[in-house]
């Protein structure tokens, strides 16, 4: 079941579930009256199957979208794939031995990514730092987690990273990767009531410049060094989320180091079974 955020043509916001080519619009309740309510069920996909239906509505070019996140913090894992490993290491001599030995660690690299407010969601813009000269997307699979913690669906996330600013010190990770439109969710969260193999979740990332495909790269969940659940498990320790949360699990596509992304970039990122997220990139001057 696919569920997401919409605005509608009365400039409403609307929770839907996305079937085919229509988006149904969900008769919310007193007793579920936001996405993240069916999130913190403890039958997700059942509290979302009892909700009134209303008339469906015709996906088109004019859909808004929203990030299907309401008032969940963002998060983020590192190192958690091999390339993403030697990706942080070329980043700065004096940082290297840091990211090898997380990758090695019992202890994730777990990081605060960002707020509602500075996500995006599908066909909405992300940015680029002014203040930064290499700049790349992350594409990562991304866990909808209930406030108990649960894995209850996953979407796709954009983990949008300055490695130059990262780079010259790691104390500067939160300025790397937290700021406004740092962040990209969506379409829509794909509910489970079990997660597919890891192997059956694969990862593609696109790029294209002028129309044209300057960057695609492809991989899966079967290459991450830990499991989700390792990782949520290190994200809840002496950690409450009262609304739940969405956590980035890391990302094992990463550009040669030559490449920065550019003003009117559309990143385009595929997770099987799930969707296409795309974003095009803009930059304060």
């Amino acid at each position: 079941m696919n569920i997401a955020k919409i605005v509608d043509s009365s400039s409403q916001q609307r929770v839907v579930l996305v079937e085919g080519d229509q988006l149904i619009p969900l008769q919310m309740t007193e007793r579920i009256a936001s996405l993240s309510d069916i999130l913190a069920a403890d039958r997700p996909i059942a509290a979302a199957e009892s909700l009134a239906r209303k008339t469906p509505i015709a996906i088109d070019p004019q859909t808004q979208w929203l990030p299907p996140i309401d008032q969940q913090e963002v998060w983020a894992a590192g190192v958690t794939y091999r390339r993403s490993q030697t990706a942080r290491m070329e980043e700065s001599e004096a940082a290297a031995s840091c990211y090898d030995r997380v990758y090695q660690a019992d202890r994730p690299e777990l990081f605060f990514k960002a707020t509602p407010s500075r996500v995006s969601g599908h066909q909405q813009p992300l940015r680029i730092r002014a203040d930064a000269k290499w700049n790349v997307p992350e594409p990562e699979i991304t866990l909808a987690l209930s406030p108990k913690l649960r894995i209850v669906g996953l979407t796709i996330g954009n983990d949008m990273s300055s490695r130059d600013i990262e780079g010259e010190n790691p104390l500067y990770l939160p300025q790397a990767k937290c700021y406004d439109q740092c962040a990209g969710l969506g379409p829509w969260i794909k509910l489970y009531d079990q997660l597919p193999p890891a192997d059956q979740i694969t990862v593609d990332l696109t790029i294209r410049r002028d129309e044209r495909v300057v960057f695609n790269q492809s991989t899966s969940a079967a290459e991450m060094a830990r499991d989700f659940e390792d990782l949520v498990g290190w994200l809840g320790r002496d950690n409450t989320f009262a609304n739940g949360a969405f956590l980035m699990t890391g990302t094992g596509i990463v550009p040669t180091n030559e490449f920065t992304l550019h003003p009117g970039d559309v990143v385009d990122i595929r997770i099987a079974d799930i969707g296409t997220l795309s974003n095009t990139i803009l930059q304060k001057k």
